[in-house]
């Protein structure tokens, strides 16, 4: 039986916001007797403000954190616990201060199951300067050049880009990646953040380096995802 899995900021929805709400309704329908499986580097609360209630408890299995905590039918079964140290935190603070967008909103750090979430700009933005350090971020490339930084001089850790704003700071191997050790069969994943640096990379290399029965669907909005649910129907 094929499994789909879903990245959920910029596949299902837009980045931090609720999904759309025909797109709900389709997808509720679209899930009826298929293996669905979310996997998010945010934690259970924000998905369901943004995925919704029904989903969240619909699907085989939500994974929180990029994996590192796993609920089955709305039940935790599974989390693994990850803290910055000292000296990764003062690098950090120190890209915080060095940056050339100057605009900060405050939450920097967030601690989540099995990973932190850390943002230049801040999680406490509105939306509109999140759109706006998203746009300067693809031409500066800042949070590629922090993640490469992080992962140079802390070799037991992994950073990768995630949503419009962020990095995703985890132990070496606790990528989105793992989830891929527990389901079984043929993969259809579908993520905006594909591309080497993205946070689902890890899901799109392991596929194709282990030339698992898969295909990959490369979104760049949760529009273009419905589409590509409307056609494999």
């Amino acid at each position: 039986m094929k499994n789909y899995v879903f990245d959920i900021d910029g596949t299902l929805t837009p980045s931090r916001l609720p999904i759309e709400k025909k797109f709900e309704t389709f997808f509720l329908d679209w899930m009826n007797g298929k293996n669905v499986y979310l996997v998010t580097g945010s934690d259970k609360e924000k998905t369901v403000e943004q995925v919704g209630e029904k989903i969240w408890s619909s699907v085989k299995r939500v994974y929180q954190s990029c994996g590192n905590q796993v609920f089955e039918n709305g039940k935790l079964i599974k989390q693994i616990e990850f803290h910055l140290d000292e000296k990764m935190e003062f690098l950090l603070n120190n890209f915080l201060a060095s940056s050339n967008w100057t605009e900060k909103f405050g939450n920097h750090f967030e601690q989540r199951v099995g990973l932190v979430n850390f943002s230049i700009i801040g999680r406490n933005c509105t939306q509109d300067k999140r759109e706006q350090y998203y746009q300067w971020d693809l031409i500066n490339q800042e949070r590629i050049r922090i993640c490469k930084t992080l992962m140079h001089k802390f070799p037991d850790i992994e950073a990768s880009v995630g949503g419009e704003i962020s990095i995703d700071i985890h132990e070496k191997g606790k990528n989105k990646a793992q989830i891929l050790d527990e389901i079984e069969g043929e993969i259809y994943f579908f993520g905006d953040k594909m591309d080497k640096g993205g946070n689902d990379y890890p899901i799109a290399h392991r596929l194709e380096l282990e030339k698992r029965e898969h295909k990959l669907f490369k979104v760049n909005s949760p529009t273009e995802t419905w589409n590509l649910l409307k056609e494999l129907n």
